[in-house]
């Protein structure tokens, strides 16, 4: 039996349009290789700024065969990822190597002070690895192209939201966005039944983190990053965040960084635990024995 993985719509990612151009005055784009399932080309195509949606719906989405040999496959790729900056006496990330499958959770479990943040912020675009090379399929990417391809959910997210209302946070850089999809992401994340004028900061905190979601889902991203998803949240809004993260792995790659396993574990495919910057595999089921010896 064959394994299927979406092809995404023709126009995959292509670096910040902010960016200069090309000497040629043209962008890079990532296009689908026509006689290589599974794989990813790189070609340039002329006076394309605008970049393309990452995602269809699931009825227009197409799908080709994977080569069950080849790597490509392993969406998300981290070979020997090192961080040093000039103002840390040490290195804060310590050859960072790890794969993710598409539609999988992976889960980074360290103490504060790990590293997880700079992790993700990293795979985030948002800062360049000294050394290491980080690969989405058998792509290396740059932070710019990184920026396109990832959204990060902060710690406390509601913390930074600029809009005046919802409509306005969901809209913050994506100006054409239409009334439908905004629907469309609020139900994705339940809050289909919030008004779209409604004040940010008047939702409960475990709404505020869905809206989070969905500022992110919006931007129609393949990877979702998350710092700490269910810090400061009540037991009965942890589980409801962490329900809601189950049905979003159904469709997105999703990497999440705690300091607890115990929420998280049950519904993670890999796991991780990064202390001092040195990241180790670890069996969700060791995790779920030992939740706290691991982070200690």
């Amino acid at each position: 039996m064959h394994e299927y993985e979406p092809r995404r719509p023709p126009y995959l990612i292509n670096t910040d349009p902010r960016c200069p151009k090309q000497g040629d005055g043209s962008y890079n784009f990532y296009k689908p290789c026509d006689n290589e399932p599974g794989e990813v080309s790189v070609r340039r195509l002329k006076q394309r700024p605008i970049m393309e949606p990452c995602l269809h719906n699931l009825e227009s989405r197409l799908f080709v065969k994977r080569a069950p040999d080849r790597p490509a496959h392993r969406m998300l790729n981290l070979n020997k990822i090192c961080y040093h900056p000039a103002a840390s006496a040490v290195p804060i990330l310590k050859d960072i190597s790890l794969t993710l499958a598409p539609k999988q959770m992976g889960l980074i479990i360290g103490p504060s002070g790990s590293g997880k943040s700079t992790l993700l912020e990293m795979l985030a675009g948002l800062s360049t690895p000294t050394s290491g090379e980080l690969r989405w399929r058998e792509q290396t990417l740059i932070p710019e192209q990184l920026q396109q391809l990832a959204g990060i959910v902060f710690q406390f997210p509601e913390r930074h939201f600029c809009g005046h209302t919802v409509v306005e946070e969901l809209r913050l850089g994506q100006l054409d966005v239409t009334s439908e999809r905004i629907h469309e992401t609020l139900m994705a994340v339940g809050l289909g039944e919030i008004g779209f004028q409604t004040p940010p900061h008047a939702l409960s905190g475990g709404q505020q983190r869905r809206l989070a979601l969905a500022v992110q889902l919006i931007r129609q991203p393949y990877l979702l990053l998350l710092d700490e998803p269910t810090a400061g949240l009540d037991w009965s809004m942890r589980q409801q965040l962490v329900n809601l993260l189950g049905k979003l792995k159904k469709e997105w790659s999703l990497l999440v960084v705690s300091h607890d396993a115990e929420d998280l574990v049950d519904m993670a495919d890999v796991c991780w635990t990064l202390d001092a910057g040195e990241l180790t595999p670890v069996e969700p089921g060791q995790l779920r024995r030992q939740p706290q010896a691991m982070v200690s």
